[in-house]
C-alpha cells in the first residue's frame, strides 16, 4: 500500500469543504460584526496562502480579527507588539550558550507559529521590520548560518494604523509587496454598533470559539482553491487591468508580475470560497483593492484622494472582455 506524504493533504469532499467554510464564515461574523466583505477577504487571503495587512485606526477590531481568524481555524497563535525598541531576534529567536553542554542552543521567537499578528507593524523600526521579510517570502528564517523552515500552513496578519498618526514607520515598497491583501475595516453600521453595545463582551466570547476546521484541513482548501479554473478570456481581462496601470498617466507605479499573480491566486480564492464553477471577472472586481490598493503609486497631482478610490476607476477605465 502506497504511503501518503507527512505534507500531502488529505482527500476530503467538497461538500465538507463547504461546510467548513460557512462555519470559519459564521464565526468570525458572530465577533466582527457588519463587516462580511472584509472577512471573505481575509478568509480569501489565507486560502491564496497570502499574508493579511489590516490598516485603520486603532479601536475598530484589527486585532480581534487576527485572533478571531485564528481560533475559528485552529492554527497556532502569536501575537507580537511592534514597539521602537523591538528587535529583530524578538521576533525570530536567539542563540544562548549552555554551559552544561558548551554549546549554543537556539531559542524558537514567535515567528515559529501558524499564525503570527504583528501588531502596529509600522510603530516599529525598519530594522525590525526587515525581520519579517524572509519569513513572509520563503517561509524560514536564517540565524546564525543555518535556515530553519516555519510552519505548514503559515501565516503573518499585520495590522498598522494610518501613517499620519504620531510614532509610525511607513512600511517600504518592498515589504508592502510581501502582503497579499491590504483591508481596512472602518467604523461599524448603526445597527451592528448597537449590537456591539448592548450585547456579550466580543473578548468573552473570544474564549468561547470552538474551531471549525485545523491545519490539514486548511492545506486541503488551500489545495482546492489553486485549482479553480480560470479562463483565456479572465486571463486577457487580467493582463488588461495590469497594463492600464503601468501606462496610466495617472499611475506613477503599476502592478508588478508578483502583484498580478496575487491577483489571479486571490480571485480563484474568492471563487472557491463563494462557490463559483470557476474565477469570474466578478471575482476580480471583488479583490481588486485588496490587492492593488498598496501596490500602486498615484502619480503627483492627481485626483484620487484615496488607494480604493483609484483602484475604482483602472477597473472602470478597463472593459471586460
Amino acid at each position: 500500500m502506497q504511503q501518503r506524504s507527512a505534507l500531502e493533504p488529505l482527500p476530503v469532499s467538497k461538500d465538507a469543504q463547504r461546510v467548513v467554510i460557512e462555519q470559519a464564515r459564521k464565526a468570525l461574523g458572530g465577533i466582527i460584526l457588519g463587516k462580511n466583505q472584509q472577512i471573505t477577504l481575509a478568509l480569501a487571503c489565507l486560502l491564496a496562502r497570502g499574508h493579511l495587512l489590516i490598516e485603520d485606526l486603532p479601536g475598530l477590531g484589527k486585532t480581534m480579527l487576527a485572533q478571531a481568524l485564528s481560533r475559528v481555524l485552529g492554527l497556532s497563535f502569536q501575537r507580537i507588539q511592534f514597539t521602537s525598541d523591538l528587535l529583530p531576534a524578538d521576533i525570530i529567536g536567539v542563540s544562548v550558550f549552555r554551559q552544561d553542554s558548551s554549546e549554543f542552543e537556539f531559542q524558537p521567537g514567535p515567528v515559529f507559529s501558524q499564525l503570527i499578528l504583528a501588531d502596529e507593524v509600522n510603530r516599529a523600526t525598519p530594522k525590525a521590520q526587515s525581520a519579517l521579510l524572509e519569513a513572509m517570502e520563503e517561509q524560514q528564517v536564517s540565524v546564525d548560518g543555518t535556515t530553519r523552515q516555519l510552519p505548514d500552513p503559515f501565516f503573518v496578519v499585520a495590522t498598522q494604523n494610518p501613517g499620519d498618526q504620531i510614532g509610525t514607520f511607513p512600511l517600504p515598497e518592498s515589504q508592502l509587496d510581501r502582503f497579499l491583501m491590504r483591508v481596512e475595516l472602518g467604523y461599524p453600521n448603526e445597527e451592528s454598533e448597537r449590537e456591539l453595545l448592548g450585547g456579550e463582551d466580543r473578548r468573552s466570547m473570544m474564549k468561547e470559539i470552538v474551531p471549525v476546521t485545523g491545519p490539514d484541513m486548511l492545506i486541503a482548501l488551500q489545495q482546492s482553491a489553486r485549482e479553480v479554473h480560470v479562463s483565456d478570456a479572465l486571463i486577457d481581462y487580467i493582463q488588461a487591468l495590469v497594463r492600464h496601470t503601468r501606462e496610466s498617466a495617472d499611475i506613477e507605479i503599476g502592478l508588478s508580475p508578483r502583484g498580478a499573480q496575487a491577483l489571479v491566486a486571490a480571485a480563484k480564492a474568492l471563487a472557491f470560497i463563494e462557490g463559483h464553477s470557476g474565477a469570474y471577472p466578478d471575482d476580480v472586481q471583488a479583490v481588486f483593492s485588496a490587492i492593488a490598493g498598496h501596490r500602486l503609486k498615484p502619480a503627483g497631482g492627481t485626483r484620487f484622494r484615496s488607494p480604493a478610490e483609484l483602484c475604482h476607476h483602472v477597473l472602470d477605465s478597463v472593459a471586460i472582455p
